[in-house]
């Protein structure tokens, strides 16, 4: 019979409202460091930091200060060099054996350049200097993909080109990603957002104090990459058909994971995945913007025998990435300019948001074709 203290869990400490929570005082904790390396946190990781709304009005998530991070093993910081926005990723060798060898090789200098890599560059690696088990992947200020919402038909397409050619060449050099979703898709915002956004609060200022203001794809083409290769797998072609354990990703939908456990093929797995992304984020279920709406979008029905291809039950019938590009080069051939130009509708829509929106696009598609903008924003 275990004692008292053996089946009792530890208690967690209360953390008061806008108190750093477990995750942030380990940034906290090492925020000396980080800024001997050349990375600043913002104030509220500072080791004497003192709660501004402590002396002012309100509650203290009105303050800048008083925002806790989404995810603890994601923290912002400045570049101390450049003044630039990053983003540093706490990596536990334990947890994620392969994650920096697999992100390194891939955004390697032999491999960076290549215009059809997707991944995430990674502009340092650090390691935490009392903890060999932990390291600090230094990444670019990313957001959602889906944030804001695509307004054509053009720029869902164009997303849908850069993540199957991404996916491609990840395949290419024998990477499985395995853990590709709506949350580890991603895209490069400068373009869209000049002057940014806040980390923990991405619709508002840096500073808080006004709406993030933002540009169209179309007017400002961005990239997008694929994030989080902790659970990805490199495999040697010469070692035979590549076979791996199932492993739950963010996406629990995986119809071969739900019939066995034994080892499978995980590049069949990536296309569903991708294939998923898709169907639930453009085709069936949802889109974001930053009002936080969840919307179904109309207009790109074109791409659904494709994708039902990629959903597919079983994985043998799915195509390959490279029949998956080949199919979707076609389709695009296949669009009109206007076509790519339509504006990209919302079934939720009532009709005065519906008239509102037809009239605002409108007058940007005369102006874009007047300053020459492509209706396929290629960044």
């Amino acid at each position: 019979m275990s004692t008292p203290s053996e089946s009792t869990p530890p208690e967690i400490p209360s953390i008061k409202p806008g108190e750093l929570d477990q995750d942030e005082v380990w940034w906290r904790d090492h925020q000396v460091w980080l800024q001997e390396r050349g990375y600043l946190l913002r104030p509220r990781y500072s080791p004497d930091w003192v709660p501004s709304w402590l002396a002012g009005k309100g509650k203290y998530y009105d303050y800048e200060d008083g925002q806790r991070l989404p995810h603890g093993q994601l923290i912002d910081a400045m570049r101390v060099a450049d003044g630039a926005t990053v983003v540093l990723k706490q990596v536990l060798r334990t947890e994620h054996p392969y994650e920096v060898a697999i992100t390194g090789f891939l955004t390697s200098e032999s491999l960076k350049s290549n215009p059809k890599n997707h991944c995430v560059p990674i502009h340092e690696v650090l390691q935490v200097p009392e903890d060999g088990n932990i390291q600090i992947l230094v990444m670019p200020l990313l957001r959602k993909f889906y944030d804001p919402r695509f307004l054509t038909v053009g720029e869902a397409v164009e997303f849908c080109r850069q993540a199957f050619e991404g996916l491609q060449f990840i395949h290419e050099h024998h990477v499985a990603h395995r853990d590709i979703s709506d949350l580890n898709i991603m895209m490069d915002p400068r373009p869209l957002f000049p002057q940014l956004f806040h980390f923990a609060r991405p619709s508002e200022t840096q500073d808080m104090r006004g709406t993030a203001r933002y540009y169209t794809r179309t007017r400002y083409p961005v990239k997008y990459y694929f994030i989080d290769f902790g659970l990805s797998r490199k495999f040697d072609p010469a070692a035979g058909p590549p076979r791996s354990r199932p492993i739950w990703g963010g996406d629990r939908s995986v119809p071969e994971f739900h019939r066995s456990l034994g080892p499978c093929d995980p590049f069949p797995t990536d296309i569903y995945y991708i294939g998923n992304v898709v169907r639930t984020v453009l085709l069936q279920v949802r889109s974001f913007s930053l009002d936080s709406n969840w919307d179904e979008y109309r207009g790109l029905d074109f791409m659904q025998p494709l994708v039902d291809e990629m959903v597919q039950t079983e994985p043998g019938k799915r195509p390959t990435i490279q029949e998956v590009v080949s199919r979707f080069e076609l389709l695009m051939g296949s669009l009109s300019t206007w076509r790519l130009r339509s504006r990209l509708a919302t079934r939720n829509e009532n009709w005065l948001i519906r008239s509102i929106r037809v009239i605002a696009h409108a007058f940007r598609t005369i102006f874009y074709v007047l300053i020459f903008r492509p209706a396929l924003p290629k960044p």
